[in-house]
């Protein structure tokens, strides 16, 4: 197999159909095979339409020999189990459910097929996708390519997976409370959190101003064209917004940009490794000519707890109990704990209580950015996750127990979710396992992000060369 080419970007991958030097099926079967190869270990797959897609890439070929491309034309992307896909079935990883046949596609994918993508395969999630890892009754545990003893991350973790061992070029992914930035920290991929309403959804939980769904690939150019071909209106989605300027195909240099940087948020408590490559990370961004001043944070984990977890509660954990009804027994155990561990918060608190802390954390950030055009601050507080661990007392980080929720530094805005977030890798920690930095914008202010992003992964590039990428 060529593996080469399995981890052509799709800017890359665009350029070389189009000059007629490599084809949409050559692509496509070489990231089959490494798939075939692969998936057994590593669990990222949960479906695969191999000669429907070679249909597909045929005559993705044709228009390109054609002149008449479109802007994913021939490429390839695993969609998110949970994305409709009329006429497959919906599972959310759960055996607690008999699941439903889907009898239209998701606003998402439908975007994605008029933009000419192949959609080749299925990813796994964390059953009803309420973890940061991902493992389920269904379909197993799935693991990081970097280092099989860890877990990719979750949600989005079979989307990680997928991208980080080439079995795709793109990934849908989607975020409630870090599900798309978790897995892009911890798998090396960058993904990106738009405003709520960027990209539609279905009903009701697109109308969860919390959640979204959105792209993950291994290029910041990737994701920033998956971002325009997603992005828009939707009828089913009267809260989507109207679709945004194009993100360009190239961004600004960073010089004189002022960008606050935090270490942990107020509170967080952050592994030495995170924190040592988020400092590298700040100061490539000085030596390109930013401003990065580092900011306090008025921000603590009882207040984001109040906001978040009444919302999880009310929202996540509901919707749990009306999918499975009778079925709650046969949840996986961390969403057994989950729905358990959600219900008195709910009993107990108001919307207009739970209101109020929202605003005190959306305060606590406007106030720590105000004068700077971007926020940097790590992505997950830890250099990994076990592989299978359902975390039900917690973690260790830096020699402390936190819980689950504490391992992430990303719940924060998903409370403030007009802010865009583009999630790109820092570094390594030891275990070989990546880690990352967020990149925070004033609400709808998506393209600072992306210019510091690209200005990014200039400075510290985290291309999937020969020489950088799993050794499976």
């Amino acid at each position: 197999m060529n593996d080469t080419i399995c981890y052509l970007s799709a800017t890359e991958a665009r350029a070389m159909f189009h000059r007629g030097e490599l084809t949409p099926l050559e692509v496509l079967d070489a990231q089959l095979a490494r798939a075939q190869a692969y998936d057994g270990e590593l669990g990222a797959l949960t479906e695969v339409f191999a000669d429907e897609a070679r249909e597909h890439a045929a005559k993705a070929a044709e228009r390109y020999r054609a002149g008449t491309a479109r802007p994913l034309e021939g490429i390839t992307v695993a969609a998110k189990e949970k994305h409709m896909i009329a006429g497959h079935r919906i599972s959310e990883g759960s055996a607690a459910w008999p699941g439903f046949t889907a009898t239209e596609n998701a606003p998402i994918i439908d975007r994605l097929l008029d933009a000419g993508a192949i959609i080749h395969a299925r990813t796994a999630t964390p059953e009803f996708s309420i973890a940061g890892f991902t493992h389920s009754k269904l379909w197993g545990v799935t693991r990081n390519p970097w280092n099989t003893q860890f877990s990719p991350g979750g949600s989005s973790g079979g989307a990680g997976a997928a991208l980080a061992a080439g079995f795709t070029t793109l990934a849908t992914a989607s975020d409630i409370g870090g599900s798309t930035r978790g897995p892009s920290s911890f798998t090396g991929n960058v993904g990106f959190k738009a405003p709520y309403g960027r990209v539609p959804g279905i009903g009701p939980m697109s109308l969860d101003y919390y959640r979204g769904d959105g792209p993950m690939g291994r290029t910041v150019a990737d994701v920033a064209l998956f971002t325009n071909v997603i992005a828009g209106q939707d009828p089913r989605d009267h809260v989507s917004l109207p679709a945004p300027n194009p993100l360009p195909e190239t961004f600004a240099g960073i010089a004189g940009m002022r960008i606050a940087l935090s270490f942990d948020l107020g509170g967080f408590r952050v592994d030495p490794e995170v924190r040592d490559n988020t400092r590298a990370v700040a100061e490539a961004l000085t030596r390109a000519g930013a401003e990065v001043v580092e900011v306090t944070f008025g921000l603590d984990e009882a207040t984001l707890l109040a906001a978040a977890g009444t919302h999880f509660a009310q929202m996540m954990a509901r919707m749990v109990e009306h999918t499975v009804g009778d079925g709650v027994a046969e949840l996986t155990d961390y969403a057994g704990q989950f729905v358990a561990e959600m219900a008195p918060v709910g009993a107990a608190t108001r919307m207009f209580d739970a209101a109020r802390a929202e605003y005190v954390v959306q305060q606590a950030i406007a106030q720590a950015m105000s004068g700077f055009d971007v926020l940097l601050c790590p992505t997950a507080a830890t250099t990994g996750l076990i592989a299978g661990d359902s975390l039900l007392t917690g973690a260790e980080i830096d020699g402390e127990e936190v819980s689950s929720a504490e391992t992430m530094l990303t719940i924060p805005f998903n409370v403030a979710n007009r802010c865009p977030v583009l999630a790109v890798p820092s570094g390594h920690a030891r275990n070989g396992v990546p880690t990352g930095v967020q990149l925070v914008g004033h609400p709808y202010a998506d393209e600072s992000v992306f210019r510091v992003g690209a200005a990014l992964e200039q400075l510290r590039p985290w291309a999937y060369t020969a020489e950088h990428r799993p050794a499976l």
